[in-house]
C-alpha cells in the first residue's frame, strides 16, 4: 500500500510564493520522498515531543518531515531556504 502524502498548510503557503520552476521542482521532490522516505534522510533531529523527524536538502531547500509508519503517512512539516 502507498504511503499518503500530507503537507503542512504554512509549507503550501510558502510553496505558493515561489517561482513556477522551484514550485514543480519541491512538488516532484514531495512525491518522491513520500515514495521513498528513507532515501531522503539527510539528517534526523528531535521535536519538541522527542520524536525523530527527518532532513533533507533538495538544492536550495530545506525539507523538514516525518515518516509516520504506523499510519503510513509521510507528513511534510516545513520547508525553508538551504543554509549555502
Amino acid at each position: 500500500m502507498k504511503r499518503r502524502l500530507l503537507v503542512d498548510f504554512v509549507v503550501l503557503e510558502f510553496v505558493g510564493s515561489l517561482r513556477k520552476t522551484d514550485r514543480n521542482f519541491l512538488l516532484m521532490r514531495f512525491a518522491a520522498i513520500r515514495d521513498y522516505p528513507e532515501r531522503f534522510c539527510d539528517y534526523r533531529a528531535q521535536d519538541e515531543t522527542g520524536r525523530d523527524i527527518d532532513g533533507h536538502i533538495a538544492g536550495k531547500f530545506a525539507i523538514v518531515f516525518w515518516n509516520d509508519s504506523v499510519d503510513r503517512h509521510v507528513k511534510i512539516l516545513g520547508v525553508r531556504w538551504a543554509d549555502l
